[in-house]
C-alpha cells in the first residue's frame, strides 16, 4: 500500500490516503464531500560520501 497526498479544489484541504498503487480510485473530499485530485510532489533525495558517481568506480 502506498500514500498519497490530495488536496480539495473547493475547500482547499489537504489530506493523506493509502490505497494500492494499481487503483486509481475517486476521493472524496473528508470534510466537505467534493471530489478531491491527487497532488504530485517531487521527492528531494540527496546522494552524499563516495560510490555515487562514475568517477569514484575508477580505477588509477
Amino acid at each position: 500500500m502506498a500514500r498519497y497526498d490530495y488536496k480539495c479544489p473547493s475547500c482547499g484541504s489537504t489530506f493523506e490516503v493509502e490505497h494500492p498503487m494499481s487503483a486509481h480510485p475517486k476521493v472524496n473530499c473528508p470534510k466537505c464531500g467534493h471530489e478531491a485530485e491527487r497532488v504530485f510532489e517531487t521527492s528531494g533525495i540527496v546522494f552524499k560520501g563516495s560510490g555515487f558517481y562514475n568517477t569514484d568506480q575508477k580505477g588509477k
